[in-house]
C-alpha cells in the first residue's frame, strides 16, 4: 500500500521542477494539482500501474522509480529510470490500454499522484501542459526506436555471425542456402554472368590421419586463407562441408572463373600448413561451373560438382570445367 502523507497543496512541493508544467506559468495548475495526494514508496516497494479508466500519472518528486517495460513480442525487458522532475504513466492516461510495465521504488520516493481525471482537466484548461506532454511522449518514441534499432544491430550482428564457420572464417552452409539463390535470381534479372567454384582438399583423410585432427584443422584454415586472399571483394567463399569449400564469382564467366581457379590451384601449392614438413603440404582440385539461362542454384552445384569429379579423376590437384 501507498503511504499517504499530504495533499500536493500542503507538500510543500512546487511544480517548477515537473517536467509536465515546465515553462508553464498558469495559476489553474497549482488549484488543479491541490487536492492531489502526495504518497511515499519505500524502498524497493512497488508501485500499482493500473490502466484504462483507472490509469494514473505519477510525478516523482524525491527519490526514482524503475519502470520495466515487457516486450510481448519476445519476453524481453527494457528498464528505464524515472527521476526527480520526471513522470510515468501518461500514456495509459491517454489511450486506455494496458502498457505491459511494472514499477517499483529503487529508494524511499514521494510521489504525486494525478488521476486520469485531473490530467484531461490539465490538458483542457492550462495551457502548455498539452505541448509538454507532447514533447515527453516524442523524446521516449525517439529513446524506443533508438533502443529498437540498437536491438536490430545486435541481432543483425549474430545473425551473421551464426553464417560463419567457426573453424576457417568463412561463411558457412546456412550462408551458402540463404543467399545463393538469391544471387542466381539477380543474376537472371540482371542478365549478368555468374561462376562458381567447388573445391575439394586432395588426399584429405590420409592427410588427417597423418597429421592428426589438429594438422587437419590447420589445413582446412590455410585453404581457406588461401581462398579470401585471392579474391576479390565482391567474390565470396564458404565452407560447403567437410574438406570442401565453394567460391562464388559475381559478374564472372567460364573464361574469368577458369583463371580465378587456376590461381587458387596454384596458391593452394604454396600454402603453409605445417613449417617442419617441405612443400607442397595441401593440393586442391578444382571445379567450375557457369550460370545458364533458367538454371538454379541446386542445378549449378551440381554441375560444379560434376566438374569436380572430372577434376579428381583427371589427377588431382588440378581444375576442370
Amino acid at each position: 500500500m501507498l503511504e499517504k502523507i499530504s495533499t500536493f497543496a500542503a507538500s510543500g512541493y512546487t511544480t517548477e521542477h515537473l517536467q509536465l508544467f515546465a515553462g508553464v506559468g498558469d495559476p489553474r495548475i497549482a488549484a488543479i494539482l491541490a487536492p492531489c495526494h502526495v504518497v511515499r514508496v519505500a524502498a524497493g516497494e512497488e508501485v500499482p500501474n493500473p490502466h484504462g479508466k483507472d490509469a494514473r500519472v505519477y510525478a516523482v518528486l524525491r527519490g526514482a522509480l524503475s519502470n520495466t517495460i515487457k516486450r510481448q513480442d519476445d519476453n524481453t525487458e527494457r528498464q528505464d529510470k524515472v527521476l526527480p522532475g520526471e513522470s510515468v504513466g501518461e500514456l495509459s492516461v491517454l489511450d486506455e490500454a494496458a502498457h505491459y510495465s511494472s514499477l517499483c521504488a529503487v529508494q524511499e520516493s514521494e510521489l504525486l499522484i494525478i488521476e486520469s481525471d485531473t490530467l484531461w482537466q490539465l490538458i483542457d484548461e492550462a495551457d502548455g501542459v498539452a505541448r509538454n506532454l507532447l514533447r515527453q511522449l516524442s523524446f521516449r518514441l525517439r529513446a524506443a526506436n533508438a533502443q529498437l534499432r540498437k536491438r536490430e544491430r545486435v541481432g543483425e550482428f549474430y545473425r551473421q555471425l551464426s553464417m560463419v564457420d567457426g573453424l576457417t572464417g568463412l561463411q558457412n552452409r546456412a550462408w551458402l542456402n540463404d543467399r545463393l539463390s538469391t544471387m542466381i535470381d539477380d543474376a537472371h534479372t540482371a542478365q549478368r554472368p555468374l561462376s562458381v567454384i567447388m573445391i575439394d582438399l586432395d588426399h584429405f583423410k590420409a592427410f588427417n590421419d597423418t597429421h592428426g585432427h589438429l594438422g587437419g584443422d590447420n589445413a582446412l584454415r590455410s585453404a581457406a586463407n588461401v581462398l579470401t586472399a585471392a579474391l576479390r571483394p565482391s567474390d565470396f567463399a564458404a565452407r560447403y562441408g567437410g574438406e570442401e569449400m565453394l567460391v562464388i564469382l559475381p559478374d564472372s564467366g567460364q573464361k574469368a572463373g577458369m583463371m580465378v581457379a587456376q590461381r587458387l590451384c596454384d596458391r593452394m601449392r604454396e600454402a603453409v600448413v605445417l613449417e617442419h614438413l617441405p612443400l607442397p603440404h595441401i593440393t586442391a582440385s578444382f571445379g567450375i561451373a557457369t550460370l545458364q539461362p533458367g538454371q538454379d542454384a541446386e542445378a549449378l552445384l551440381a554441375e560444379a560438382d560434376a566438374a569436380l569429379y572430372r577434376a579428381k579423376d583427371g589427377g588431382r590437384n588440378r581444375i576442370a570445367c
